[in-house]
């Protein structure tokens, strides 16, 4: 074959090289086939070693295990699911050999019955000194359209990582027995918790913290028990509060916490909320139900605002229009740090007040997201003299705007503020219109799926 003399060499190089190579799983080393494995639930994992030779045992060299209840086969009955799924783990348990586990995780339906096996589960885990062990007893709400009288959830040994090595631990409907010398365990190496339906007093949070002294990561959600919680951590970095709904008494919550740099509050029905040290804090996030009666909750939190007024990274809901009108804030406020600012707003003549009232305190933002806002109570009625006000923004320094948008659903409003926009004679590096999509949730939840009991 005759070399053209105008063509590239490089090129030619280039275009042997593609001709001649093939693309290979059995080619790959064995740690990509491992770290490949590693994203996928067990029970398919397994599945790969029907492939050939040399994938019949990989998969019991993959350093973590995930069963997931929801990928398992569904057999004629909710017990009987249940049963061959139990049995699977143990098989796989004793099939596997004893090499360190980065993660375990667990997807389980509970019953009293399968309490020794969760146990010997665990127990496995943590003598594989697992890195991240995830236990989810929940999954979703459809598995929990019929519940059995009297059932009961697991109940977590939290003596059992004493001589393991977990660093990540998360708990998802179970109970959790802490032991009477809990503040003596001193588990160094745990570094990130997060809980979701446990029940927890006071006390339990306040020796959680002393047994895990390096302890960086706090996530508590749907959690409940709690009524004067009072979290004091020098090695907390990042905390995390939502869903929780006191039955007889408001929340108070005290925070001092000199080096948390990220803060949620979500649906929290606070009574009091009081910050003492939060010096180090750089993004902050809160939010409720839109409705009128959770108005003061949100109120309790917001006003704290001056308190940390270092914050760059603000994430809220447009209800400045109802603070503004009433002081809630030091009239001297500025968040002059603050640069990147999500609002989740509508866009009336009462949301657009409320937006121009918060911007009025950000003089350098620079980045500005706007998500939709589902107000389940109306807005306050305007006087005459507001509705015919004329909206003007405070956005000397802002930069970008990006609109989340929900396609068909108030485009006249967007548009006339897309219009408002450009009049606040500051010339914007863009503005960024991002469609969503009304009915699709994005949720570790999965699909209804409706199974019962027996």
């Amino acid at each position: 074959m005759e070399e053209n003399p105008n063509q590239d060499p490089s090129a030619t190089a280039a275009a042997d090289a593609a001709a001649t190579t093939t693309t290979n799983l059995n080619d790959l080393s064995q740690d990509i086939l491992l770290h490949i494995l590693s994203f996928l639930p067990t029970l398919e994992s397994i599945t790969t070693s029907l492939i050939s030779k040399k994938w019949k045992s990989l998969w019991s060299l993959v350093p973590s295990l995930n069963f997931s209840y929801v990928h398992f086969p569904i057999y004629k009955s909710f017990f009987t699911t249940r049963q061959f799924f139990s049995e699977f783990v143990d098989r796989t348990l004793i099939l596997r050999p004893h090499l360190p586990l980065q993660k375990f995780r667990l997807e389980f339906i509970y019953e009293d019955r399968y309490g020794c096996h969760v146990d010997s589960w665990v127990r496995y885990a943590i003598r594989n000194r697992v890195s991240e062990l995830d236990l989810d007893f929940f999954i979703d709400e459809s598995f929990h359209i019929v519940e059995s009288e009297g059932r009961r959830d697991y109940d977590f040994p939290f003596s059992a990582p004493r001589n393991g090595k977990v660093r990540v631990l998360k708990l998802c409907r179970c109970d959790l027995t802490l032991p009477a010398d809990m503040e003596s365990m001193n588990l160094w190496s745990m570094k990130e918790i997060f809980f979701d339906q446990i029940y927890m007093t006071d006390d339990m949070v306040l020796n959680l913290l002393k047994a895990c002294p390096n302890i960086e990561v706090l996530k508590l959600e749907n959690c409940y028990g709690m009524e004067n919680l009072r979290l004091c951590s020098e090695k907390l970095k990042r905390l995390g509060l939502s869903s929780f709904y006191t039955a007889e008494r408001e929340l108070y919550l005290e925070l001092d916490c000199p080096n948390l740099v990220w803060l949620g509050i979500d649906c929290v029905e606070t009574g009091e909320f009081c910050i003492k040290n939060l010096s180090s804090l750089i993004e902050f996030r809160t939010s409720i139900a839109h409705k009128t009666e959770h108005y003061g909750h949100w109120f309790k939190v917001v006003k704290q605002l001056h308190r940390i007024a270092h914050i760059k990274h603000l994430v809220v809901q447009n209800w400045w229009r109802k603070l503004a009108a009433k002081d809630g804030i030091p009239k001297d406020f500025l968040l002059y740090n603050l640069k990147h600012l999500e609002l989740q707003t509508g866009y009336t003549q009462y949301d657009l007040l409320g937006m121009a009232a918060l911007l009025e305190l950000c003089p350098n933002l620079e980045t500005m997201i706007l998500d939709p806002l589902y107000k389940i109570d109306d807005d306050e009625s305007l006087s005459e003299e507001l509705l015919n006000k004329p909206i003007h923004f405070s956005i000397p320094s802002l930069k970008e705007v990006k609109l989340k948008v929900i396609p068909g659903e108030n485009q006249n409003q967007i548009v006339q503020f897309v219009a408002l926009l450009k009049k606040q004679g500051v010339v914007l590096d863009k503005i960024v219109l991002v469609p969503l999509y009304s009915g699709i949730s994005v949720s570790r939840r999965r699909p209804l799926r409706a199974e019962v009991n027996e």
